[in-house]
């Protein structure tokens, strides 16, 4: 038997050992915590005429002159490819998501072709999403002079804050034209969504001012990565108007307020007058957005929101956590869709037919509060209609949620809901 007087210290360095990991904590979720945005504005203006309101709550600028294409599915790559195999001075290129096959491939060798021909490419890449990316292929670019780097890889100095990821998804070519959606080069993103193979997503092309504010995004990781800055027209030209588009960048995440793409996704649900309609893969709304979207259904909005089911999401649980709260929208009038054939890996809101909201941001608080995320607020009518088109192509195939019968689903189905929402910020 040890002695009692050193059970007794070993006692107390236990607890003063437990109570410092407390304090930490404690300090750490200080540092890190935000002042949620409150969800009541009383404003009567459409929308489309708040753009600098929405532009500055989000810390950004509404600009104008803007070309806008929408590209769904796998025909974007040949959109992307083509773009990039044109590039003159410079490629940057950020995602969360690569994965080692014939996409991932395609897009080394492009690169690494323009890098050969002299253009400088940097290649951000989160060391999470991207840790499949393949030894040859990253050999492959860094052999022909592109810039790889990594989002808080796996290192001491990362360790606060290997739970934030880059979740952006966006290209910018010679600092003239942008990519900005939701495509990941993986494989399943190749294809029309014909079956759970293949995948939907929507990314779009833009061409005008707004890609100085897409290319300040991809400044904004890449400083914090390497501490490298470039400037120079090859990356940041005078961009003259290319269309009549009016567009602002929301991607900011200041200390002590909430993140660009949380304001802007929650102001916009209080400004609707007429419509809400969300594509979203992974839709689980704080408790808060719940009751905005039950007021903007009370004051004669129609809500609706397709996200795929269990049996086409790529992460099941995401979906079962999302059930959790799916009473509750029902009650409030939000209709709900789920898409049971592949996944839908769009992110898009569009409000009353004339503003949208397009980029790499789910509607859960991973992509709210923690992630680093992009999301384009566009004001103009035909770039709503052309994405309300999308929901439509997809609704008739999905599922419309019940609440008679949703309320009678099995007690097995709603202990997986309840037991993935208490991890749905981390999932």
């Amino acid at each position: 038997m040890g002695h009692p007087m050193w059970n007794e210290l070993s006692y107390f360095l236990i607890i003063a050992l437990f109570g410092i990991a407390l304090f930490l904590l404690v300090v750490l979720w200080s540092v890190r915590r935000h002042r949620a945005p409150k969800l009541r504005i009383e404003c009567s203006t459409p929308i489309d005429d708040l753009m600098p309101s929405l532009a500055g709550l989000t810390l950004g600028t509404a600009v104008a002159g803007n070309a806008v294409e929408v590209f769904e599915n796998g025909a974007f790559f040949d959109a992307l490819f083509e773009r990039i195999s044109l590039a003159q001075r410079s490629v940057h290129f950020e995602t969360f998501l690569w994965k080692e096959g014939v996409l991932g491939q395609r897009l080394a060798d492009a690169l690494s072709e323009r890098a050969r021909a002299g253009k400088q490419v940097r290649v951000l890449l989160d060391a999470t999403g991207c840790k499949k990316l393949g030894k040859a292929a990253r050999q492959q670019m860094e052999d022909a002079g592109c810039k790889v780097v990594f989002f808080h890889d796996k290192k001491f100095r990362n360790i606060g804050v290997l739970n934030d990821r880059d979740h952006r998804k966006l290209v910018v070519i010679d600092g003239r034209e942008a990519f900005v959606g939701g495509h990941c080069i993986v494989d399943t993103w190749l294809g029309d969504a014909q079956d759970n193979d293949h995948f939907a997503d929507v990314s779009l092309r833009l061409q005008g001012p707004i890609v100085n504010s897409v290319q300040a995004a991809f400044s904004e990781n890449w400083v914090g990565q390497t501490g490298d800055l470039f400037v120079g027209d090859d990356v940041f030209p005078a961009l003259e108007p290319a269309g009549d588009v009016q567009i602002h960048a929301a991607f900011v995440k200041p200390e002590s307020s909430a993140p660009a793409v949380k304001i802007l996704h929650h102001t916009a649900i209080c400004l609707a007058r007429k419509r809400i309609w969300i594509q979203n893969p992974y839709f689980i709304p704080e408790p808060e957005a719940i009751d905005a979207f039950g007021d903007a259904v009370s004051r004669g909005v129609d809500v609706r929101v397709l996200m795929p089911s269990t049996s086409g999401s790529d992460n099941p649980m995401v979906q079962h956590a999302g059930h959790r709260n799916f009473e509750k929208l029902l009650r409030c009038g939000v209709r709900l869709f789920e898409y049971p054939h592949t996944l839908l890996h769009q992110k898009i809101m569009t409000i009353d037919g004339v503003w949208s909201a397009v980029g790499s941001s789910n509607f859960d608080d991973r992509s709210f509060d923690t992630n680093d995320e992009i999301t384009l607020g566009i004001k103009d009518a035909a770039t709503a209609r052309r994405l309300d088109a999308v929901f439509e192509k997809y609704m008739p195939h999905a599922r419309e949620i019940e609440l008679a019968k949703w309320t009678r689903r099995s007690t097995w189905h709603k202990m997986k809901d309840n037991m993935f929402y208490l991890i749905n910020e981390v999932l």
